[in-house]
């Protein structure tokens, strides 16, 4: 059987580059790292490391090696994490990630909750795009991450990721106050056809979503100004610059601007917790039931956000997605 402090040693080794810097992060002499790289090529049967006087050079075994041991390392160290919380009867550090709109709305009453059951714990909140934040579940740089994704775009998390539903979200048209169309009954995409937009960057996930949508009405959508502040977004819409596409979490009531739905438009933007696949320990399972009961008060209070607790089905054609990407 393959020794894990072996596995992790040859990582560190993979990483600093030579046995000297990888014994004085861990601890060790060179000597004692150097045979510990000597015992796990024996055990596996090939050599890791091509030596030298004055350097060594990872083998292609060496790299698959450490590779496939990078779950196995980051397990166990979980687990050791948690042994050592319930030692100290607590369950130490939990590292979330997150967006700005779900820190503010979604996280404060689980995280309230979690720390009501956990008083010794404490948590490091760490803010990005979704793809960044799945990549630091991935690593094991998060415990948990609350991210989300457009169904009009396709998202693929990374294959040791699983993503926990918590939330689905309406689309709405914010219009200034008078804005022609403000009083119309219904609002089709083909009355849009012809605005100004204020949408996120250009390479957002939620101006792919509004380039999609207006693809299916037949035309590209004009866009003015740019920015990924929500604020900034509706003090564009309440001066005329533009009018914006927004998810109901990042929608503030104001007088000035008419929030409406597209008639027809039954896209979302759907919102997660991205866990790692390898099973989930207490501090995780805990975390997210308490973000779960987050999530129901939230639904319920809050128009156009519903509670969602399994995966979306596809609400386009994968045929249509990728003659939109042609296009």
């Amino acid at each position: 059987m393959l020794n894990p402090v072996h596995l992790r040693t040859l990582s560190v080794v993979l990483r600093t580059g030579s046995f000297a810097d990888a014994a004085r992060e861990i601890g060790y002499t060179g000597s004692a790292v150097s045979q510990q790289v000597a015992a796990l090529e024996r055990a596996v049967q090939a050599p890791l490391v091509e030596r030298d006087a004055q350097s060594i050079r990872p083998t292609e075994a060496a790299k698959f090696l450490a590779t496939r041991a990078r779950d196995i390392i980051n397990a166990l160290s979980t687990l050791e994490d948690e042994m050592k919380g319930f030692s100290k009867g607590n369950y130490g550090l939990m590292r979330l990630g997150s967006f700005s709109t779900a820190s503010q709305r979604l996280l404060p009453a689980g995280l309230a909750s979690y720390l009501r059951r956990h008083p010794t714990s404490t948590v490091e909140l760490e803010e990005g795009c979704p793809t960044d934040l799945a990549a630091m579940v991935r690593d094991s740089v998060l415990d948990v991450a609350v991210a989300f994704h457009y169904d009009l775009v396709p998202q693929q998390w990374p294959s040791n990721v699983v993503a926990v539903p918590l939330l689905a979200e309406e689309l709405l048209l914010l219009l200034p106050e008078k804005h022609r169309l403000a009083g119309a009954g219904q609002i089709t995409l083909h009355d849009l056809a012809r605005e100004n937009w204020v949408s996120t960057k250009e390479d957002s996930s939620g101006d792919a979503c509004l380039r999609h949508l207006c693809a299916s009405g037949g035309f590209k959508p004009r866009i003015t100004v740019r920015s990924d502040n929500y604020d900034a977004l509706r003090g564009m819409v309440r001066s005329g610059v533009g009018i914006a596409l927004v998810p109901a979490l990042d929608h503030v009531p104001a007088e000035d601007i008419v929030a409406t739905a597209i008639c027809g438009c039954t896209a979302r933007r759907h919102i997660s917790a991205l866990r790692r696949k390898a099973e989930a320990g207490v501090s995780v399972t805990s975390f997210l039931q308490c973000l779960g009961r987050s999530a129901d008060r939230l639904a319920s209070s809050a128009p156009g956000i519903t509670r969602q607790t399994k995966q979306p089905d596809a609400l386009v054609p994968v045929e249509y997605l990728a003659s939109l990407r042609a296009s």
